[in-house]
Order: structure tokens, then C-alpha cells, then sequence
């Protein structure tokens, strides 16, 4: 998670214990310009730190990827102001499903759907902020030597639901992220496509281990579980304006 933070950024700046990752093209995208930590740091300076890295934003992220570096962190971030949301890194432990009706699908046909569904998840953004939650999936092409957009499409042809498969055959690992289905195309079993699609491609790459990231505080964790993810760790986020 770190290498594919570091891989996506236009640049990076090391700080102790870890590093911040910028993207001035989506300066509005929390996820392009943040700090990162994945070592040791000092839990009381690192409020200072990241303001220090972040000061030009409107919006701080830090994702501490340690679960036992994160809770020592806790306190002085949320004093600061900062919000804590934690995420369960889930490892698929199933059988690798056999590939369903999704596909590979390019940026230019998930601008609508992301537009869409952005939209609705954040009514109150401008155009500007949208526009960059959509086309910032062009820096993740960065992020690891194989990187997929996977849809399942409606009858009408539109892609109904995506999800973004990265891939590192040579270290045997593949991450699923950002699995979104528009709301019109609920309930149709587009996202069990797409996941199950992912899954068998990443199999078929050769990546045993095949994970992803979960908000512990929300519903899809329960539907991952049903498909054959287990929790295997932690990982946090702490985000103020």
C-alpha cells in the first residue's frame, strides 16, 4: 500500500517515519496528496508534521499503516482535530472464482458513472472537485506494474459497476479497491461480477494473495466476508479540513 501511495505520486517528500505524497493535477483528491506512515514516528509531533507537509491544502489526510503505530497516534491527531477511521485489510481466503460477466474497461467509460455517483455522495462539491475525484484514476495507472479497471455493464451498455485491480505477479500480490456500483444498477449482481472477475484475474496472474481494504465501520465488510475475505489486519486514516 505504501510502494502503490509512493508509485501514483507526481512526487514525494520523505518524513520521519514515512512520507507525504503529492499530486498537484488532482490537488482536491485527499487520496493524491497526503502523508503517509509506515515506520516509526513520534506520536506528539506528528500533528506539527503534518501540517507542516499539508499547510498549502484545504484538507489534511494521514494514513498510518501500522496498527500499532495508528493507536499510539490517535490521541494527539484527534486533539488536533483530526477524525479516526479505521479499515480491515482483508485477505481472500476462498476458492478463486470462476470469471463472471465483467470486463477490462477504460477510463473514458467510467467518466459518466463516476461522475454520477460522485455526485450523489457528495451533493454539495463543485464541478472542479468532481472532475478530479473522476480523472485521478489516470495517476493509479502509476501505482503497480498491472493496473485494471474491471465493469460490469448494463443492457443498455453502461458500466454499471467497477473496481480497480492492481496486480504484482512478480511479488504474487493483487489489491482490489474501490469497488462502486451506480445506484440505479443496485441489487443486480454487477459488483459480485465485477469482484468475481477480479479475483479470477488475478488468479490467473499468478497473485496468491489477493486482498483489500474495508471501512470497519461499514456494511461491505459483512458482503466481502460472504465471498470469501477474512480480516487479517488494520490500517487507519486520520482527515481534518
Amino acid at each position: 500500500m505504501a510502494d502503490f501511495a509512493r508509485r501514483q505520486a507526481a512526487r514525494t517528500v520523505p518524513l520521519p517515519g514515512g512520507f507525504a505524497a503529492y499530486d498537484d493535477t488532482f490537488a482536491e483528491s485527499r487520496a493524491n496528496n497526503q502523508v503517509v506512515i509506515d515506520g516509526d514516528v513520534d506520536p506528539e509531533a506528528l500533528p506539527a508534521l503534518a501540517d507542516e507537509a499539508l499547510g498549502h491544502l484545504s484538507h489534511r489526510l494521514v494514513s498510518v499503516l501500522d496498527d500499532e503505530t495508528a493507536r499510539a497516534c490517535a490521541a494527539p491527531l484527534v486533539s488536533a482535530g483530526y477524525t479516526h477511521s479505521t479499515y480491515l485489510v482483508m485477505l481472500h481466503t476462498g476458492p478463486v472464482p470462476a470469471r463472471a460477466a465483467a470486463h477490462e474497461v477504460g477510463l473514458d467509460a467510467l467518466r459518466g458513472p463516476l461522475t454520477t455517483r460522485w455526485r450523489g455522495i457528495l451533493p454539495d462539491v463543485d464541478d472542479e472537485v468532481v472532475r478530479q475525484l473522476v480523472d485521478r484514476r489516470e495517476a493509479r495507472l502509476r501505482g503497480a506494474d498491472d493496473v485494471r479497471f474491471i465493469g460490469s455493464r448494463a443492457e443498455d451498455g453502461e458500466v454499471a459497476s467497477w473496481a480497480d485491480l492492481y496486480l504484482d505477479p512478480a511479488a504474487g500480490t493483487a489489491q482490489i479497491e474501490d469497488l462502486m456500483t451506480a445506484e440505479a444498477h443496485f441489487r443486480r449482481g454487477h459488483a459480485d461480477a465485477v469482484l468475481a472477475t477480479a479475483l479470477h484475474l488475478a488468479g490467473e496472474a499468478g497473485c496468491g494473495t489477493r486482498f483489500l481494504t474495508a471501512d470497519a465501520a461499514d456494511w461491505p465488510r459483512r458482503w466481502y466476508e460472504r465471498r470469501g475475505f477474512r480480516v487479517i489486519g488494520h490500517s487507519h486514516a486520520f482527515e481534518r479540513e
